[in-house]
C-alpha cells in the first residue's frame, strides 16, 4: 500500500523517513521537521496502515507495515534514508533493518517499543478496544493531559487538531482503526529481530518513568548512542528540547 506522506524540506536533500506510533500520524512529526530539520533534509512521515488518512484494511502484521513503508519510500523515489522511529515506528525500523538492511542509512529510536511483555500488550490492547469518543475537541484535550500531564498542551492542542474528526454521529474520535491497533499491540509481544541486524549507526532516547526501554534492551544494543529524558513516553512532546537537540546531533555526526 502507498501510503499517505507528509514532506517538508527539499526534495533534493538527505532524506530522513519519519515513523509514528501505535495510535498516532505522520504530522506528530510536523515540529521537528519544520523546526530544526526541514532546512538541512527531506523529512517523510507517511500515515501508517490504519492511521490517519491512508487505508485501514488488514492485514496488520510487521512484515505487511514494512512493505507498506517500503513501497511509500520507493513511490517517493528514495532506495534509502535516515530514519527515526518513535514506540511502534521504533519497533517498525528495527524490523525493516533485519528485511531489508541496505534501506537504513541510520537510526533514531524514540522510545521504542523493541518488545512489550505480553501481560502489559494485553493489557493495553483491551484498553484500546472499546469506542472511544468525545463531545468535542476541548474534552478530547483534556482527557489527554489527565493521562499524559508531562505533555506540553500546546502539543497536545495541535495534535487533536490534526487527527481528531467528527463522526456522522456528531461525537469526535481520532482518525485511526482500533482492530489495527489491537493486532498492533499482538504484534509488539513477539520477540523483537536479532540484536546483531541493526548494522547502522543508531540512537536510542528513552524515557526512563514510562519503563517501555528496559535494561536488557539497552544491553543488547551496546554500540549505540543512548539518552535518557524525563517526561514519558512522548518524548517528542515531554521532553522537547533534549529531543530534538539529540536527534540533530546524531543526523549530522559524521562518525556514527
Amino acid at each position: 500500500m502507498r501510503l499517505h506522506l507528509y514532506e517538508w524540506g527539499d526534495p533534493e536533500a538527505p532524506a530522513v523517513l519519519c515513523l509514528h506510533g501505535v495510535t498516532g500520524h505522520g504530522l506528530r512529526f510536523r515540529r521537528l521537521a519544520e523546526e530544526r530539520l526541514a532546512n538541512r533534509y527531506r523529512v517523510l512521515a507517511p500515515d501508517l496502515r490504519g492511521h490517519g488518512h491512508s487505508g485501514w484494511e488488514p492485514p496488520w502484521t510487521f512484515a505487511t507495515f514494512v512493505e507498506d513503508v517500503l513501497e511509500t519510500l520507493d513511490g517517493a523515489g528514495l532506495e534509502s534514508a535516515a530514519w527515526i522511529g518513535h514506540s511502534f515506528g521504533g519497533r517498525l525500523a528495527l524490523e525493516t533493518a533485519a528485511k531489508a538492511p541496505e534501506r537504513i542509512e541510520r537510526v533514531a529510536l524514540l522510545d521504542p517499543a523493541i518488545d512489550v511483555i505480553p501481560h502489559v500488550a494485553l493489557n493495553t490492547a483491551e484498553t484500546a478496544r472499546p469506542d472511544q469518543t468525545f463531545d468535542s475537541p476541548e474534552e478530547a484535550v483534556a482527557a489527554r493531559l489527565q493521562t499524559d500531564p508531562d505533555s506540553p498542551r500546546a502539543f497536545v492542542e495541535e495534535d487533536v487538531a490534526q487527527h481528531l474528526e467528527q463522526t456522522t454521529d456528531g461525537r469526535y474520535r481520532f482518525r485511526f482503526c482500533r482492530s489495527a491497533v489491537v493486532s498492533v499491540y499482538g504484534e509488539l509481544a513477539t520477540p523483537p529481530p536479532p540484536a546483531e541486524t541493526l548494522r547502522v549507526p543508531a540512537l536510542i532516547v528513552h524515557a526512563p518513568a514510562f519503563a517501555l526501554v528496559r535494561e536488557d534492551h539497552l544491553a543488547s544494543y551496546p554500540d549505540a548512542e543512548v539518552l535518557a529524558v524525563p517526561g514519558r513516553h512522548m518524548v517528542y512532546w515531554d521532553a522537547w528540547e533534549q529531543t530534538a537537540d539529540a536527534v540533530e546531533r546524531f543526523l549530522e555526526d559524521p562518525r556514527a
